[in-house]
């Protein structure tokens, strides 16, 4: 939960005017629809923190404030909390519950923000599960489990058209990598892949694929349930589901 709070180290320039700073906000899910933008660029006084900018936009926005006790912060596609300073040129990312329903936990993803993935991907194409499949088989293996995730019709008994699916890319990919090489340390398995897909999916197709390698099931098992589970509940992807009378809702 954020506090608003007040400068108490203030940066003044010679002429005695306090300094300005302009931050990049990205904005995802239902924040991009209460903003009516999908990013927006803020002048904050120098010595402010993320929660100087909850404040801003709560100003703002009436609705926000009730809103915002369930956003997680990320400052230059790490994880942040409300205390943090920020400077000139940073890129702020609000963050609001992901698609397993939970939000992010505000744990930073890391000193190496810009990791590169050697084991997932996020496209916008159509998942070729075969080919998932076939970049992990080894002769060695004894057991390739995979896991398709697919759009189905309803939610609850409630009629779905389609879903739409958005991500902070870059700290997405991150944090899935992250958790394939946590994947390969905990469980007893060769290798895995993990691949996302994001924009309009139909009924019936794949969303995401997790394909997991290994001598034995049970650790090939195990490890897709704890990847999918875990991937859900925090990595920045999120969803909406489009309703058969034509409107929306973010999860």
């Amino acid at each position: 939960m954020w506090i608003p709070q007040k400068i108490t180290n203030a940066d003044y320039s010679g002429s005695g005017m306090l300094k300005r700073m302009r931050i990049r906000v990205l904005l995802f899910g239902q924040l991009k629809d209460m903003f009516g933008r999908a990013e927006d660029s803020v002048d904050l006084d120098s010595g402010a923190t993320l929660s100087h900018l909850m404040e801003h936009y709560a100003k703002q926005f009436p609705q926000f404030r009730a809103f915002a006790a369930s956003i997680a912060l990320s400052v230059n596609q790490e994880y942040a909390h409300a205390s943090t300073a920020l400077k000139e040129g940073d890129e702020v990312g609000l963050l609001p519950p992901v698609s397993g329903g939970k939000s992010p936990v505000g744990e930073s993803v890391g000193e190496n923000a810009k990791l590169r993935s050697k084991h997932c991907a996020i496209v916008r194409q159509a998942i070729n599960i075969e080919q998932v499949r076939q970049e992990i088989a080894h002769p060695e293996d004894g057991a390739a489990v995979v896991f398709d995730g697919v759009v189905r019709n309803n939610t609850r008994g409630r009629r779905t058209l389609y879903l739409d699916y958005e991500a902070y890319e870059a700290m997405a990919l991150n944090e899935m990598e992250k958790l394939a090489q946590a994947a390969l340390e905990r469980y007893r398995i060769r290798d895995v892949r993990a691949v996302h897909r994001l924009g309009r999916l139909q009924i019936g197709e794949s969303s995401i694929v997790i394909a997991v390698a290994s001598a034995h099931r049970g650790a090939a098992f195990e490890a897709c349930r704890w990847l999918i589970d875990t991937l859900k509940a925090e990595v920045a992807i999120w969803k909406k589901e489009i309703w058969a009378d034509g409107s929306g809702t973010w999860r």
